[in-house]
């Protein structure tokens, strides 16, 4: 309210003293008078407008609301409606604002899930990495997967794929990829040829089920092969499938990228 201290003119407060005091700025103080929301009641000889401790009160209950939250719609039909249940009215708003409060919780949530992909790939603690992997699988890999490709395009795909899959979207496609694991050990076995239909179905069928992570072009995954099979870790994994088959893996990748019209020893990362 007014104080002795308050600079007047003519018995009333000037807009820059009012903006001053309610802690609004003087352009919001004018638009609110453009509207009819609050208009200074007088004006003094000058021709200056000024505001009456009236005008003031009214302007007081406005920041109120609008700080509340009410649009200022809603705050002039509590201040000019006598029909308005002021109550109702602010037990509405106090509804909206939990229906907000839940979704910026949402958020937060997905906000966190992403930042935890970011930085350690699967959102699985080792236990149920174990449960759903394996128990070869070691949680660790993650960790130094991060650290080699943590700077790169297909990591942030594969982080935020990660953010949103659950448990049992991760132990489908562990199953996916043991079952192509399966198909290509018995196609070695078989002597399927790096070539054929049955090798390219193969090929083409890794391709689609690595995509799960991030998009994988056939250069890509040339690319992988090769890894595949100089790589001492994932040599003697896919060796351990059966003997050879790392290096034969990646034949198969190269004759499909071959057959798709790349040629595989001018493949690259792209």
């Amino acid at each position: 309210m007014v104080t002795m201290a308050d600079p007047r003119i003519d018995d009333g407060l000037t807009v820059g003293a009012v903006a001053e005091l309610l802690g609004v700025t003087v352009r919001t103080l004018h638009h609110w008078d453009e509207i009819g929301l609050a208009s200074p009641s007088e004006r003094t000889p000058a021709g200056y407008r000024i505001y009456t401790d009236a005008d003031l009160g009214r302007l007081e209950r406005i920041v109120a609301y609008r700080d509340a939250g009410l649009g200022l719609d809603a705050v002039r039909e509590v201040l000019d409606d006598a029909t308005t249940d002021i109550g109702t009215t602010l037990r509405a708003q106090r509804a909206q604002l939990a229906d907000r409060i839940e979704e910026l919780r949402r958020l937060d949530e997905q906000l966190e899930r992403l930042t935890d992909a970011h930085e350690r790939g699967i959102l699985l603690s080792p236990e149920e990495q174990t449960e759903s992997f394996g128990p070869a699988w070691d949680a660790d890999d993650a960790a130094g997967a991060r650290a080699a490709w943590g700077g790169t395009l297909q990591w942030a795909q594969f982080a935020e794929r990660s953010a949103s899959r659950t448990k049992a979207e991760w132990q489908a496609l562990a199953a996916d990829m043991a079952a192509l694991q399966q198909a290509l050990g018995d196609a070695l076995d078989a002597g399927v040829e790096p070539g054929s239909d049955d090798a390219g179905a193969l090929a083409e069928r890794h391709r689609e089920i690595f995509s799960h992570f991030f998009p994988l072009s056939r250069e890509m995954q040339v690319c992988l092969g090769r890894m595949f099979a100089s790589d001492p870790g994932f040599a003697a994994h896919y060796d351990g499938i059966r003997p050879g088959l790392a290096s034969w893996f990646a034949r198969i990748i190269e004759e499909s990228a071959r057959a798709h019209g790349i040629d595989p020893d001018q493949a690259v990362w792209r």
